[in-house]
């Protein structure tokens, strides 16, 4: 049975987490005019979501006294997706060339550390867990190393286009 406060701690913690990143990313959503970063973006909150959906079903087990049940977590849609084509990619980067948009390496940037922090925090919490609760937390942080390379590619590609900009003219 999975009745350890501590258990039940990590996964209310990363169920806060995981909500506060989604509304990051929903927030974002609006600042950012680039169709191609907004539908990432939209990706990445319906993977949060499911992420979401997955904590409190745990969460559920753990506060009825019952193992945690991982079957949720064989979902093909639980797992992170590709959030750019190979078009979305190159028109996304000119977008921002053109549209000059700053605020997106902000953004990327910000990202890139909440789901690093997020990353970082599972992994480090499946090595002080046991049983099905670590088998959770790695899953969770495969899935948020994804995200994490996701948005350093792209905040380190952002800020390369930006370093080569002609300021001031």
């Amino acid at each position: 049975m999975s009745n350890d406060p501590n258990v039940q701690k990590i996964f209310e913690y990363a169920l806060n987490q995981e909500r506060t990143g989604m509304s990051f990313f929903q927030n974002s959503i609006d600042r950012m005019g680039v169709g191609a970063a907004v539908t990432a973006l939209r990706k990445l909150v319906e993977e949060e979501k499911k992420h979401i959906l997955f904590i409190e079903s745990i969460l559920r087990d753990i506060s009825q006294g019952n193992e945690i049940n991982l079957t949720i977590a064989e979902d093909p849609d639980l797992a992170p997706k590709d959030y750019f084509d190979a078009r979305a990619r190159s028109e996304f980067l000119e977008q921002c060339v053109q549209g000059s948009m700053v605020p997106d390496v902000t953004v990327f940037n910000t990202a890139w550390l909440i789901e690093k922090d997020l990353s970082d925090f599972y992994s480090a919490m499946a090595e002080k867990t046991q049983g099905a609760a670590s088998s959770a937390l790695t899953m969770l942080s495969k899935w948020e190393k994804e995200h994490e390379k996701f948005f350093r590619h792209y905040r380190d590609k952002l800020s390369e286009v930006y370093a080569q900009m002609p300021w001031g003219g």
